[in-house]
């Protein structure tokens, strides 16, 4: 999306941060939007929070599911009520599930979870999404079980045989909700042609899982990656930019 945006004609500065502060940016106007908001329950008191300061502009995913995910040789861990009482996996994990920043939707979902499963001796440990991701290859390097939060799209899923655990209970949300583009209420005045172009830009699963692991698995640099599908997909451009003219 930057790199489009750059073709367009804006300086694009692309920031990753945490969810609290994704939201407060857009809210406040320092940053115009983001493509990673998390709807409707997930990120559900970021947007009770700034709605009056939003808009939510464009849907790209219809289905982001969340859920407690180990390793596929975990065989007989299948679904979050296989985690109650099972003392022989507690302490190898010493009952921890490893666990992203605090503010994430997910994390408070999963507090949710181990209260409406009876998980009383699980603890959630409170890290980043990389530390996680750290001890998630750590464990799997060395064929040993962990419990951690992930969710769909999300590029381990194109480079670890993962398993999502069942949520009977639903408190995870099912098949999850949806990923929207969220801007600055002001955007749209502000900045005609990128509010247009966020407003038409499309996502696929597929899509994702070409591009995401180029960058965390293969360590390639994000803006060559962008910038070599913009070359192999010139059709896929032209809807994205369509009545939109360069700046």
């Amino acid at each position: 999306m930057g790199e489009v945006l750059e073709d367009i004609g804006y300086n694009v500065d692309v920031k990753q941060v945490e969810t609290g502060p994704m939201w407060a940016s857009v809210a406040d106007g320092s940053a115009d939007f983001t493509a990673s908001a998390w709807l409707p329950e997930s990120q559900k008191q970021y947007w009770e929070k700034y709605k009056d300061q939003v808009v939510e502009v464009n849907q790209t995913l219809d289905k982001a599911p969340l859920a407690l995910t180990v390793p596929t040789y975990m065989e007989d861990i299948n679904s979050v009520e296989d985690l109650k009482g099972n003392t022989e996996l507690g302490e190898k994990v010493n009952w921890k599930i490893t666990g992203i920043d605090s503010g994430a939707g997910i994390m408070s979902l999963t507090d949710q979870a181990i209260k409406d499963y009876g998980l009383d001796k699980w603890e959630l440990q409170h890290s980043s999404e990389a530390a996680m991701i750290t001890e998630l290859k750590s464990a799997i390097e060395n064929k040993e079980p962990i419990v951690v939060t992930l969710w769909k799209p999300h590029w381990t899923f194109g480079v670890m045989d993962l398993n999502m655990l069942k949520d009977p209970k639903g408190t995870y949300g099912g098949d999850g909700g949806h990923i929207s583009i969220v801007a600055h209420k002001d955007l749209k005045d502000n900045a005609p042609a990128a509010f247009k172009f966020i407003n038409q830009y499309t996502e696929s699963y597929e899509m994702i899982e070409k591009l995401m692991p180029q960058v965390f698995a293969e360590d390639k640099d994000p803006e060559k990656v962008a910038r070599q599908f913009i070359k192999d997909n010139p059709d896929l451009i032209d809807k994205w930019t369509k009545g939109i003219p360069a700046e």
